[in-house]
């Protein structure tokens, strides 16, 4: 053994359930056919998504029977700056090993999926929280010697069986380990069970190696209530829109199709017009109407009781669900919904009239946020699928429940203190386009969000409007009052600077 021929090092990086174990199986078994010396160690992470599972090879690129007897010292952990190749099935990933200090721009390349599947701090962000996936990737390329990012997700789903054979297909495409095609296919063939679409899956990831680049996405689906003509005309008439805004406008309109109804994402389309006029008045370049587009499509469509039963009721999130457990055709597969609804969830699809002096009576008493329903739901079972499918036939009534009307409300008032505000200073209507961050989710989570939002426009937009607060730090004032909302669950921080800006508002008012 020449000091110039050394193990191939391979790391790589898969979430529960992915399975890694079996990929890194398959690139033994193929080297073991080859007679390439292999050894293959594994490091279990805390939980599906606080840690990854990695598993870590060796490979000899020289047969055993070449080496005269000789035979390899290989590691079982990877090295700091030893890494040939990484294989990562989600981007995070990806760049988290190269905080780790296992990416080195001298020797590593990088075979990653654009998949995603949120880390803890993502989804516990008050407002949106997520990662940058164009950062990611660029960190990636930064500090990798070569680096391949594939929509592997996207080819798994396309044949119906896992990511883990897709990351195959793109290993044999790099080209780094002399294994010919065949045998790749081979080693899958043993497996048994979904031979099939695992070599489909394969052969799609060799080919997008090989291209080096992603397949084209797949169109998004177009379930809602309407006609594909309708469809065809709203998107037509948002292709009118500014190039900054149309791509938002198109995928409000389909949100909110299959929210509501056809009519209900026009009604999306007139106010997103509205907001484009009011950004060439302001002369924002289409950025104020881009970000309130964005905005409004997610307060439009709010998380009512409706929505949930709507969504949980939906075949293919069953179909997924039975995809992801792994369930034959003929497997049961009991699924249970837990609700814990309260008085405010219940009045919320009961018509304004009926839904304010119950509202009324549960505040006076100390009912509301104490007293709920426990609820579970056999989704599973005919009778509790079809109650989830009564509560979600009640869109066709959404308008005239409460909540429609509360949100309707509160978007009107958002809208135009927006329009307001672009007179002042532009700079003021983004600011107040942005205060919709702070609402997301439900329940005590939205009731905290909207919390924030109200005290927002009460101490601080109300105020700015009226002159009360110098147009001159008032825009910073909204903001600074929004970062400390998302800051501080708590609030305390939040509640400081509200009085901070007060104390700012009293000289102008005096004045």
């Amino acid at each position: 053994m020449t000091a110039e021929v050394r193990p191939l090092s391979i790391l790589i990086a898969a979430l529960g359930g992915e399975g890694g174990g079996v990929l890194s199986q398959w690139i033994v078994a193929a080297a073991a056919r080859c007679g390439f010396p292999a050894q293959s160690t594994s490091i279990p992470g805390v939980a599906q998504r606080t840690g990854a599972t990695t598993y870590y090879l060796e490979i000899m690129p020289v047969p055993a029977s070449e080496l005269g007897g000789r035979r390899p010292v290989m590691a079982l952990m990877p090295g700091i700056g030893d890494v040939d190749l990484l294989l990562a099935t989600e981007l995070a990933e990806a760049t988290r090993q190269i905080a780790l200090g296992f990416v080195t721009p001298d020797r590593t390349h990088v075979v990653a999926s654009l998949a995603r599947s949120y880390i803890m701090p993502e989804k516990m962000a008050m407002a949106d929280g997520r990662l940058d996936d164009t950062r990611l990737v660029e960190l990636v390329g930064r500090h990798a010697r070569a680096s391949l990012i594939l929509d592997l997700d996207a080819l798994a789903r396309e044949a119906g069986a896992m990511v883990n054979a897709v990351m195959l297909g793109a290993f044999a495409g790099t080209g780094m380990l002399a294994i010919p095609v065949e045998i790749f296919e081979a080693v899958i063939a043993e497996g048994g069970r979904t031979v099939e679409a695992n070599l489909r899956d394969f052969r799609a990831g060799l080919a997008a190696a090989q291209c080096g680049q992603s397949p084209a996405p797949r169109p998004l689906e177009k379930r809602w209530r309407g006609g594909a003509a309708d469809l065809a005309a709203l998107e037509t008439e948002a292709a009118s829109l500014p190039e900054a805004v149309w791509p938002v406008a198109v995928e409000g309109i389909r949100r909110l199709a299959h929210y509501q109804d056809a009519a209900y994402a026009r009604d999306y389309l007139d106010r997103v017009r509205q907001m484009v006029a009011v950004d060439v008045a302001a002369g924002l370049g289409g950025k104020l109407a881009q970000t309130t587009a964005r905005h409004l499509a997610l307060r439009m469509s709010f998380e009512d009781v409706i929505r949930v039963a709507q969504v949980k009721s939906d075949p293919a999130r069953l179909a997924r669900i039975r995809a992801e457990l792994d369930a034959a055709d003929g497997d049961p597969v009991r699924i249970v919904e837990y609700f814990k609804p309260g008085i405010d969830e219940l009045c919320s699809v009961l018509p304004p009239a009926l839904a304010r002096p119950i509202l009324a009576v549960a505040e006076r008493r100390g009912w509301l946020g104490r007293v709920h329903w426990g609820m579970h739901i056999k989704t599973h079972t005919v009778a509790g699928y079809l109650r989830l499918k009564v509560l979600a036939s009640l869109r066709r009534y959404r308008r005239k429940t409460h909540r429609f009307d509360a949100e309707r409300r509160e978007i009107e008032t958002w809208l135009a203190a927006i329009a307001d505000a672009a007179l002042l200073s532009p700079h003021l209507a983004l600011e107040i386009a942005e205060c919709a961050n702070l609402i997301k989710g439900y329940g005590d989570t939205w009731k905290r969000g909207m919390a924030n939002y109200r005290a927002i426009f009460e101490h601080v937009v109300r105020p700015a409007l009226a002159r009360r607060l110098p147009i001159a730090v008032a825009a910073d004032a909204v903001a600074s009052a929004r970062t400390a909302a998302l800051a501080d669950p708590e609030g305390a921080r939040f509640t400081a600077t509200l009085a901070d800006i007060e104390k700012r508002a009293v000289p102008q008012a005096a004045e």
